[in-house]
């Protein structure tokens, strides 16, 4: 999910960027520092939005920087457990698809791509045995978060899954419900199994 946080923090503007408007040097710079930026508690950092308090400049001897204290805020990503996202399919493996969320990648491990079976062509398509449905390349999907990891913090993990109804490729939600198979049909197996297990006790 999107936020948007407030920070207050230092910011150095070199003077190299001196002959731009003070909130346009600060901008810039917390660009730079901060764009890009993961952490378990801020999340991913997609750009500063908004400069919301500057206080006066300061020169520290030995440095020709401008230095300030400010308050800004920041648009992140924050993924959360359960989320529903909606997505790109950047690539395909014989392992799964990655989905591509704009600012990150989810995995999504080949079982949880659909409710069937799935094979894997060479032409990096998820394939379902019975229901037929492939998975490629660009194909826009809803997937639903059921995993989250920041062990390695530079590059944080989500895993996904489309198993359930209301979720995968775009296409597959608008198709009709498959008819199940009836209680009827059920009890009819059911019977004919009991008769020839009757039949084999009475020979």
């Amino acid at each position: 999910m999107f936020y948007r946080v407030q920070v207050e923090d230092h910011v150095r503007v070199p003077p190299s960027i001196f002959n731009l408007p003070v909130d346009d040097a600060i901008i810039e710079m917390l660009g730079k520092q901060f764009e890009g930026y993961i952490s378990k508690e801020l999340g991913i950092v997609i750009s500063v939005s908004k400069l919301l308090d500057v206080k006066e400049g300061v020169i520290i001897p030995g440095d020709g920087a401008a230095f300030y204290k400010c308050n800004f805020e920041l648009l992140v990503l924050k993924p959360e457990l359960q989320e529903i996202v909606a997505g790109k399919v950047r690539d395909i493996a014989d392992f799964g698809a990655f989905l591509n969320l704009g600012a990150i990648d989810g995995m999504i491990h080949i079982s949880q791509t659909m409710d069937d079976f799935v094979s894997f062509s060479k032409d990096k398509v998820l394939i379902g045995k019975e229901s037929g449905r492939s998975l490629k390349v660009n194909d826009v999907c809803r997937a639903r978060i059921i995993a989250i990891s920041y062990k390695d913090v530079a590059n944080p993990k989500l895993g996904l899954t489309m198993r359930q109804p209301g979720l995968g490729k775009l296409e597959w939600l608008n198709e009709p419900e498959k008819p199940k198979a009836t209680g009827q049909k059920k009890e009819e197996k059911k019977a004919k199994a009991f008769k020839k297990s009757k039949n084999r006790g009475a020979a």
